[in-house]
Protein backbone atom coordinates (compact mmCIF):
# COMPACT_ATOMS: atom_id res chain seq x y z
CA UNK A 1 0.00 0.00 0.00
CA UNK A 2 1.59 3.46 -1.20
CA UNK A 3 2.14 5.34 2.12
CA UNK A 4 0.75 9.44 2.46
CA UNK A 5 2.62 11.76 5.07
CA UNK A 6 0.24 13.57 7.01
CA UNK A 7 2.03 16.86 6.73
CA UNK A 8 0.81 17.89 9.95
CA UNK A 9 3.66 20.47 11.29
CA UNK A 10 2.36 21.65 14.41
CA UNK A 11 3.46 19.66 17.01
CA UNK A 12 4.58 21.77 20.13
CA UNK A 13 7.70 19.83 21.30
CA UNK A 14 10.27 18.25 19.66
CA UNK A 15 13.48 16.26 20.73
CA UNK A 16 16.07 17.43 18.55
CA UNK A 17 19.81 16.77 18.80
CA UNK A 18 21.73 18.61 16.30
CA UNK A 19 24.69 16.01 16.64
CA UNK A 20 22.70 13.32 15.27
CA UNK A 21 21.82 15.09 11.86
CA UNK A 22 26.00 15.64 10.86
CA UNK A 23 27.22 12.84 9.13
CA UNK A 24 29.81 11.31 10.62
CA UNK A 25 32.60 11.93 7.72
CA UNK A 26 31.36 15.61 7.24
CA UNK A 27 34.83 17.66 7.16
CA UNK A 28 33.66 19.99 9.45
CA UNK A 29 33.81 16.61 12.86
CA UNK A 30 36.97 16.44 11.43
CA UNK A 31 37.98 20.05 11.87
CA UNK A 32 36.25 20.43 14.81
CA UNK A 33 38.00 17.49 16.32
CA UNK A 34 41.14 19.23 16.04
CA UNK A 35 40.79 22.46 16.50
CA UNK A 36 41.24 24.09 20.31
CA UNK A 37 39.75 27.79 20.76
CA UNK A 38 40.05 27.38 24.53
CA UNK A 39 42.62 29.87 25.06
CA UNK A 40 41.10 32.35 22.60
CA UNK A 41 39.54 34.22 25.28
CA UNK A 42 42.33 34.64 27.42
CA UNK A 43 44.71 36.08 24.68
CA UNK A 44 41.71 38.50 23.36
CA UNK A 45 40.99 38.95 27.27
CA UNK A 46 43.19 42.48 27.22
CA UNK A 47 41.34 43.82 24.11
CA UNK A 48 37.82 44.13 25.99
CA UNK A 49 36.40 46.37 28.63
CA UNK A 50 35.18 44.95 31.81
CA UNK A 51 32.34 47.05 31.59
CA UNK A 52 29.28 47.20 29.28
CA UNK A 53 27.32 44.99 27.22
CA UNK A 54 28.88 41.79 26.69
CA UNK A 55 29.99 41.50 23.18
CA UNK A 56 29.83 38.70 20.15
CA UNK A 57 32.11 35.42 21.16
CA UNK A 58 35.24 36.15 19.30
CA UNK A 59 35.58 32.12 19.12
CA UNK A 60 31.99 31.83 17.14
CA UNK A 61 33.25 34.43 14.76
CA UNK A 62 36.66 32.38 14.65
CA UNK A 63 34.80 29.75 13.48
CA UNK A 64 32.70 30.95 11.35
CA UNK A 65 35.61 32.25 9.17
CA UNK A 66 36.92 29.15 9.48
CA UNK A 67 34.10 27.74 7.94
CA UNK A 68 34.16 30.56 5.03
CA UNK A 69 38.00 29.89 4.39
CA UNK A 70 37.02 25.84 4.05
CA UNK A 71 34.12 26.03 2.20
CA UNK A 72 34.90 29.12 -0.51
CA UNK A 73 32.23 31.36 1.17
CA UNK A 74 34.15 34.68 -0.19
CA UNK A 75 31.65 37.33 1.44
CA UNK A 76 31.40 37.69 4.93
CA UNK A 77 27.30 39.06 4.26
CA UNK A 78 26.81 35.49 2.26
CA UNK A 79 28.75 33.22 5.19
CA UNK A 80 25.98 34.57 7.94
CA UNK A 81 23.05 33.83 5.21
CA UNK A 82 24.49 30.58 4.41
CA UNK A 83 24.95 29.49 8.58
CA UNK A 84 21.58 30.64 9.85
CA UNK A 85 19.52 27.49 7.62
CA UNK A 86 23.10 24.80 7.36
CA UNK A 87 22.89 22.36 10.31
CA UNK A 88 26.55 21.41 10.06
CA UNK A 89 27.61 25.22 10.51
CA UNK A 90 25.31 25.21 13.05
CA UNK A 91 26.78 22.74 15.18
CA UNK A 92 30.48 23.64 14.21
CA UNK A 93 29.78 27.02 15.32
CA UNK A 94 28.11 25.77 18.82
CA UNK A 95 25.02 27.28 17.54
CA UNK A 96 21.28 26.26 18.57
CA UNK A 97 18.52 26.19 16.54
CA UNK A 98 17.25 29.30 17.67
CA UNK A 99 20.62 30.82 18.48
CA UNK A 100 21.14 34.24 16.51
CA UNK A 101 23.60 34.58 13.85
CA UNK A 102 26.01 37.48 14.33
CA UNK A 103 25.09 40.35 11.03
CA UNK A 104 27.84 40.43 9.18
CA UNK A 105 28.80 44.06 10.07
CA UNK A 106 30.31 42.30 13.31
CA UNK A 107 33.64 41.34 10.95
CA UNK A 108 34.57 44.37 9.48
CA UNK A 109 34.52 46.35 12.87
CA UNK A 110 36.24 43.35 14.82
CA UNK A 111 38.56 42.84 12.04
CA UNK A 112 39.82 46.37 12.01
CA UNK A 113 39.84 46.66 15.51
CA UNK A 114 40.33 43.84 18.02
CA UNK A 115 41.28 41.48 15.61
CA UNK A 116 44.34 43.29 14.21
CA UNK A 117 45.43 44.87 17.35
CA UNK A 118 45.60 41.81 19.33
CA UNK A 119 47.29 39.56 15.88
CA UNK A 120 44.88 37.14 16.63
CA UNK A 121 44.31 35.30 13.49
CA UNK A 122 48.34 35.17 13.73
CA UNK A 123 47.66 33.85 17.17
CA UNK A 124 44.82 30.78 15.71
CA UNK A 125 47.29 30.02 12.92
CA UNK A 126 50.32 28.86 15.35
CA UNK A 127 47.72 26.88 17.87
CA UNK A 128 46.60 25.04 14.61
CA UNK A 129 50.46 24.63 13.60
CA UNK A 130 50.84 23.33 17.07
CA UNK A 131 48.26 20.80 16.96
CA UNK A 132 49.84 19.89 13.37
CA UNK A 133 53.47 18.90 14.94
CA UNK A 134 51.15 17.55 18.43
CA UNK A 135 49.66 15.30 15.70
CA UNK A 136 52.84 14.01 13.77
CA UNK A 137 52.47 15.94 10.42
CA UNK A 138 55.47 18.44 10.87
CA UNK A 139 58.09 15.86 10.10
CA UNK A 140 61.28 19.49 10.54
CA UNK A 141 63.26 17.99 8.11
CA UNK A 142 62.69 19.66 4.86
CA UNK A 143 61.26 22.61 4.10
CA UNK A 144 59.75 24.19 0.33
CA UNK A 145 58.90 27.68 0.16
CA UNK A 146 57.30 29.30 -2.79
CA UNK A 147 54.67 32.82 -3.25
CA UNK A 148 51.45 33.20 -5.57
CA UNK A 149 50.39 36.06 -6.76
CA UNK A 150 47.00 36.80 -5.94
CA UNK A 151 45.45 39.93 -7.48
CA UNK A 152 44.28 43.02 -5.62
CA UNK A 153 40.72 44.02 -5.13
CA UNK A 154 41.27 46.61 -7.61
CA UNK A 155 40.12 48.35 -10.57
CA UNK A 156 42.75 49.37 -13.20
CA UNK A 157 41.12 52.84 -14.18
CA UNK A 158 41.78 53.76 -10.76
CA UNK A 159 45.58 53.83 -11.30
CA UNK A 160 48.29 56.44 -12.44
CA UNK A 161 51.28 56.22 -12.77
CA UNK A 162 54.10 56.01 -10.26
CA UNK A 163 55.55 59.35 -11.35
CA UNK A 164 52.59 61.46 -10.92
CA UNK A 165 51.45 63.55 -7.59
CA UNK A 166 48.57 62.35 -5.40
CA UNK A 167 46.74 64.80 -4.13
CA UNK A 168 45.84 63.52 -0.47
CA UNK A 169 43.84 66.77 0.70
CA UNK A 170 40.93 66.14 -1.67
CA UNK A 171 37.61 64.28 -0.67
CA UNK A 172 37.59 63.05 2.93
CA UNK A 173 40.72 62.35 3.04
CA UNK A 174 42.95 58.58 2.84
CA UNK A 175 41.35 55.54 3.28
CA UNK A 176 42.62 52.94 5.52
CA UNK A 177 44.85 50.85 3.11
CA UNK A 178 46.35 54.47 1.92
CA UNK A 179 47.06 55.07 5.64
CA UNK A 180 49.20 52.14 5.75
CA UNK A 181 50.87 52.75 2.85
CA UNK A 182 52.04 55.99 3.59
CA UNK A 183 53.02 54.65 7.35
CA UNK A 184 55.16 51.92 5.38
CA UNK A 185 56.52 54.19 3.24
CA UNK A 186 57.67 56.70 6.44
CA UNK A 187 59.22 53.63 8.71
CA UNK A 188 61.42 52.70 5.46
CA UNK A 189 62.42 56.19 4.95
CA UNK A 190 62.97 56.10 8.61
CA UNK A 191 64.83 52.95 8.65
CA UNK A 192 67.18 53.46 5.71
CA UNK A 193 68.41 56.97 7.01
CA UNK A 194 68.89 54.99 10.50
CA UNK A 195 71.26 52.91 8.32
CA UNK A 196 72.74 54.76 5.63
CA UNK A 197 72.38 57.89 4.60
CA UNK A 198 73.03 57.61 1.39
CA UNK A 199 71.42 54.54 0.65
CA UNK A 200 69.55 54.64 -2.88
CA UNK A 201 65.36 55.10 -2.20
CA UNK A 202 63.53 52.23 -3.54
CA UNK A 203 62.77 51.94 -7.04
CA UNK A 204 59.69 53.73 -8.26
CA UNK A 205 56.65 51.72 -9.10
CA UNK A 206 55.56 51.81 -13.00
CA UNK A 207 52.07 52.19 -11.54
CA UNK A 208 49.91 53.28 -8.31
CA UNK A 209 46.61 52.08 -7.33
CA UNK A 210 44.68 55.19 -5.70
CA UNK A 211 42.48 52.68 -3.32
CA UNK A 212 45.33 50.90 -2.35
CA UNK A 213 48.71 51.98 -3.18
CA UNK A 214 50.99 48.95 -1.54
CA UNK A 215 49.60 46.34 -3.96
CA UNK A 216 51.81 46.44 -7.33
CA UNK A 217 51.40 46.40 -11.05
CA UNK A 218 52.89 42.84 -12.34
CA UNK A 219 51.90 40.35 -15.02
CA UNK A 220 51.78 36.26 -15.12
CA UNK A 221 53.46 34.75 -18.32
CA UNK A 222 50.69 34.82 -21.11
CA UNK A 223 47.92 37.54 -19.57
CA UNK A 224 47.44 40.81 -18.76
CA UNK A 225 48.67 42.82 -15.97
CA UNK A 226 46.97 43.63 -12.79
CA UNK A 227 47.30 45.17 -9.33
CA UNK A 228 48.49 42.13 -7.27
CA UNK A 229 49.68 40.99 -3.54
CA UNK A 230 52.28 37.68 -3.43
CA UNK A 231 51.31 34.90 -0.27
CA UNK A 232 54.60 33.16 0.34
CA UNK A 233 53.95 29.71 2.08
CA UNK A 234 56.79 27.74 3.99
CA UNK A 235 55.81 24.13 4.16
CA UNK A 236 56.91 21.23 5.91
CA UNK A 237 57.76 18.70 3.04
CA UNK A 238 56.41 15.27 5.31
CA UNK A 239 52.71 16.07 4.86
CA UNK A 240 52.69 19.76 3.27
CA UNK A 241 51.65 21.51 6.29
CA UNK A 242 52.27 25.45 6.06
CA UNK A 243 54.36 26.28 9.12
CA UNK A 244 54.46 29.95 8.33
CA UNK A 245 52.89 32.34 5.72
CA UNK A 246 53.44 36.11 4.49
CA UNK A 247 51.61 38.16 2.97
CA UNK A 248 54.08 40.81 0.62
CA UNK A 249 53.55 43.09 -2.47
CA UNK A 250 53.62 41.07 -5.71
CA UNK A 251 57.64 42.11 -6.25
CA UNK A 252 58.33 39.66 -9.82
CA UNK A 253 62.15 41.08 -10.06
CA UNK A 254 62.86 40.06 -6.72
CA UNK A 255 61.99 36.53 -7.68
CA UNK A 256 63.85 36.93 -11.02
CA UNK A 257 66.76 38.47 -9.19
CA UNK A 258 67.06 35.27 -7.01
CA UNK A 259 68.15 32.88 -10.13
CA UNK A 260 70.72 35.80 -11.34
CA UNK A 261 74.50 34.31 -11.79
CA UNK A 262 75.53 37.25 -9.28
CA UNK A 263 73.53 35.10 -6.71
CA UNK A 264 73.89 31.79 -7.78
CA UNK A 265 77.39 32.98 -6.89
CA UNK A 266 76.81 34.21 -3.24
CA UNK A 267 74.64 30.77 -2.65
CA UNK A 268 77.79 28.48 -3.83
CA UNK A 269 80.96 30.61 -3.23
CA UNK A 270 79.96 32.71 0.29
CA UNK A 271 77.16 30.57 2.06
CA UNK A 272 78.41 26.98 0.72
CA UNK A 273 74.58 26.59 -0.43
CA UNK A 274 73.70 23.75 -3.08
CA UNK A 275 71.21 25.89 -4.95
CA UNK A 276 68.62 23.52 -6.18
CA UNK A 277 67.08 26.11 -8.65
CA UNK A 278 66.72 25.91 -12.47
CA UNK A 279 69.55 28.07 -14.11
CA UNK A 280 68.39 30.82 -17.05
CA UNK A 281 69.52 30.46 -19.83
CA UNK A 282 69.80 33.27 -22.21
CA UNK A 283 72.22 31.66 -24.82
CA UNK A 284 70.05 29.39 -26.19
CA UNK A 285 68.18 29.90 -29.60
CA UNK A 286 65.23 28.89 -31.84
CA UNK A 287 66.22 29.69 -35.06
CA UNK A 288 67.93 26.50 -35.57
CA UNK A 289 71.52 28.53 -34.96
CA UNK A 290 74.23 27.66 -32.60
CA UNK A 291 73.04 27.81 -29.05
CA UNK A 292 75.94 29.07 -26.46
CA UNK A 293 75.81 25.50 -24.76
CA UNK A 294 77.67 24.12 -28.21
CA UNK A 295 80.62 25.74 -28.25
CA UNK A 296 83.10 24.37 -25.83
CA UNK A 297 84.72 26.35 -22.62
CA UNK A 298 88.16 25.70 -22.05
CA UNK A 299 88.89 27.12 -18.81
CA UNK A 300 92.98 27.23 -18.80
CA UNK A 301 92.74 29.05 -22.16
CA UNK A 302 90.19 31.24 -21.35
CA UNK A 303 88.76 30.58 -24.86
CA UNK A 304 85.38 28.96 -26.54
CA UNK A 305 85.54 27.03 -29.48
CA UNK A 306 82.98 26.41 -32.46
CA UNK A 307 81.78 23.52 -33.29
CA UNK A 308 84.00 23.61 -36.26
CA UNK A 309 86.92 23.70 -33.77
CA UNK A 310 88.00 27.53 -34.13
CA UNK A 311 88.64 29.65 -31.19
CA UNK A 312 86.34 32.56 -29.51
CA UNK A 313 88.56 34.86 -27.67
CA UNK A 314 88.10 38.02 -25.30
CA UNK A 315 91.32 39.30 -26.89
CA UNK A 316 93.42 39.03 -29.92
CA UNK A 317 96.38 40.76 -28.61
CA UNK A 318 98.25 41.17 -25.57
CA UNK A 319 98.04 45.00 -23.88
CA UNK A 320 100.49 47.09 -22.03
CA UNK A 321 98.47 47.04 -19.52
CA UNK A 322 96.31 44.13 -18.52
CA UNK A 323 92.25 44.45 -18.97
CA UNK A 324 89.37 42.84 -17.22
CA UNK A 325 87.58 43.41 -20.31
CA UNK A 326 84.01 42.74 -17.59
CA UNK A 327 81.76 45.11 -19.02
CA UNK A 328 78.95 47.05 -16.87
CA UNK A 329 76.38 44.21 -16.98
CA UNK A 330 79.14 42.08 -15.60
CA UNK A 331 80.06 39.99 -18.73
CA UNK A 332 82.91 39.21 -20.61
CA UNK A 333 82.16 39.33 -24.56
CA UNK A 334 84.01 36.94 -26.50
CA UNK A 335 84.33 36.83 -30.48
CA UNK A 336 85.63 34.41 -33.29
CA UNK A 337 87.62 35.55 -35.91
CA UNK A 338 86.14 36.60 -39.12
CA UNK A 339 88.65 34.93 -41.18
CA UNK A 340 87.65 31.88 -39.56
CA UNK A 341 83.76 32.63 -40.61
CA UNK A 342 83.88 34.05 -43.63
CA UNK A 343 82.64 31.20 -46.50
CA UNK A 344 82.50 28.98 -43.75
CA UNK A 345 80.24 25.49 -44.35
CA UNK A 346 78.74 26.17 -40.73
CA UNK A 347 78.33 29.86 -40.88
CA UNK A 348 74.34 29.78 -41.87
CA UNK A 349 73.81 27.56 -38.59
CA UNK A 350 76.43 29.73 -36.30
CA UNK A 351 76.20 33.66 -37.48
CA UNK A 352 74.32 34.00 -40.46
CA UNK A 353 73.07 37.84 -40.35
CA UNK A 354 76.64 39.10 -38.75
CA UNK A 355 80.23 39.01 -39.79
CA UNK A 356 81.52 37.04 -36.75
CA UNK A 357 79.87 35.22 -33.70
CA UNK A 358 79.94 36.57 -30.62
CA UNK A 359 79.08 34.54 -26.71
CA UNK A 360 78.66 37.05 -23.23
CA UNK A 361 79.82 34.53 -20.31
CA UNK A 362 78.89 35.90 -17.20
CA UNK A 363 82.19 36.64 -14.63
CA UNK A 364 79.91 34.41 -12.25
CA UNK A 365 79.73 31.54 -14.83
CA UNK A 366 81.28 28.88 -13.07
CA UNK A 367 78.94 28.79 -10.69
CA UNK A 368 76.50 28.66 -12.78
CA UNK A 369 78.09 25.84 -14.46
CA UNK A 370 78.09 24.25 -11.04
CA UNK A 371 74.09 24.99 -10.50
CA UNK A 372 74.03 22.94 -14.06
CA UNK A 373 75.36 19.78 -12.86
CA UNK A 374 73.90 20.21 -9.36
CA UNK A 375 70.40 20.10 -11.66
CA UNK A 376 71.36 16.56 -12.96
CA UNK A 377 71.32 14.96 -9.80
CA UNK A 378 69.02 12.69 -8.15
CA UNK A 379 69.04 14.96 -5.27
CA UNK A 380 67.65 18.11 -7.60
CA UNK A 381 65.25 16.09 -9.07
CA UNK A 382 63.84 15.33 -5.77
CA UNK A 383 63.67 18.83 -4.55
CA UNK A 384 61.58 19.60 -7.87
CA UNK A 385 59.25 16.83 -6.84
CA UNK A 386 58.89 17.99 -3.39
CA UNK A 387 58.67 21.82 -4.66
CA UNK A 388 55.32 20.32 -6.48
CA UNK A 389 53.76 20.47 -3.18
CA UNK A 390 53.91 24.07 -2.03
CA UNK A 391 52.23 24.70 -5.78
CA UNK A 392 49.54 22.19 -5.49
CA UNK A 393 48.47 24.35 -2.00
CA UNK A 394 48.32 27.85 -4.10
CA UNK A 395 46.43 25.67 -6.91
CA UNK A 396 43.96 24.58 -3.70
CA UNK A 397 44.09 28.00 -2.50
CA UNK A 398 42.47 29.48 -5.67
CA UNK A 399 40.00 26.58 -7.13
CA UNK A 400 38.52 25.37 -3.97
CA UNK A 401 39.24 28.04 -1.56
CA UNK A 402 38.32 31.02 -4.38
CA UNK A 403 40.85 32.75 -3.22
CA UNK A 404 42.30 33.89 -6.28
CA UNK A 405 41.12 37.34 -5.76
CA UNK A 406 41.60 39.78 -2.38
CA UNK A 407 38.54 41.10 -0.94
CA UNK A 408 40.56 43.35 1.84
CA UNK A 409 42.63 45.94 1.03
CA UNK A 410 46.02 47.22 2.00
CA UNK A 411 49.06 45.18 3.55
CA UNK A 412 46.89 44.08 7.01
CA UNK A 413 44.23 42.75 4.72
CA UNK A 414 46.17 40.80 2.77
CA UNK A 415 47.78 39.69 5.91
CA UNK A 416 44.22 38.59 7.41
CA UNK A 417 43.49 36.75 4.13
CA UNK A 418 46.33 35.00 3.46
CA UNK A 419 46.59 33.77 7.31
CA UNK A 420 43.20 32.44 7.39
CA UNK A 421 43.80 30.69 4.16
CA UNK A 422 46.60 28.48 5.51
CA UNK A 423 44.83 28.38 8.48
CA UNK A 424 41.75 26.46 6.88
CA UNK A 425 44.15 24.74 4.62
CA UNK A 426 46.03 23.25 7.57
CA UNK A 427 42.85 22.51 9.48
CA UNK A 428 41.55 20.54 6.15
CA UNK A 429 44.89 18.31 5.81
CA UNK A 430 44.71 17.36 9.92
CA UNK A 431 40.69 16.48 9.01
CA UNK A 432 41.30 14.50 5.76
CA UNK A 433 44.78 12.67 6.94
CA UNK A 434 43.87 11.53 10.84
CA UNK A 435 40.26 11.34 10.54
CA UNK A 436 38.93 7.29 9.85
CA UNK A 437 36.44 7.44 6.76
CA UNK A 438 32.59 6.45 7.52
CA UNK A 439 32.99 3.17 5.43
CA UNK A 440 36.84 2.19 7.80
CA UNK A 441 34.39 2.74 10.84
CA UNK A 442 31.85 0.84 9.52
CA UNK A 443 34.33 -2.01 8.79
CA UNK A 444 35.88 -1.67 12.42
CA UNK A 445 32.85 -1.95 14.06
CA UNK A 446 31.14 -4.94 11.80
Amino acid sequence: MMGQRSGDQDRLFYTFNLDDHIPKDHLLRGINHFFDAGDLRKHMAPFYSHTGRPSIDPELMIRMLIIGYCFGIRSERRLCEEVHPNLAYRWFCRLGLDDAVPDHSTFSKNRHGRFRDSDMLRHVFESVLRRCMKEGLVGGEGFAIDASVIKADANRTRGIAGTETIDRSRGEGPSRAVREYLATLDENDDDAHAVDASQEPATQPKNILLTDPAARWTAAPGGPAFYAYSTNYLIDLHAGIIVDVEATPAYRTQEVNSTTASMLAWMINDKAIEPQVPVWEKGARSDETFSNSEFQWLEQSNKYRCPAGHALRSERRPFKSPRTHITKANTVVYRSNQLDCTGRVLKNQCCPNTPIRKIARSVYESARDKVRAIAKTPAYRQSRKDRKKVEILFAHLKRVMKLDRLRLRGPSGAHDEFLLAATAQNLRRMAKWLMPKQEEVKNASA
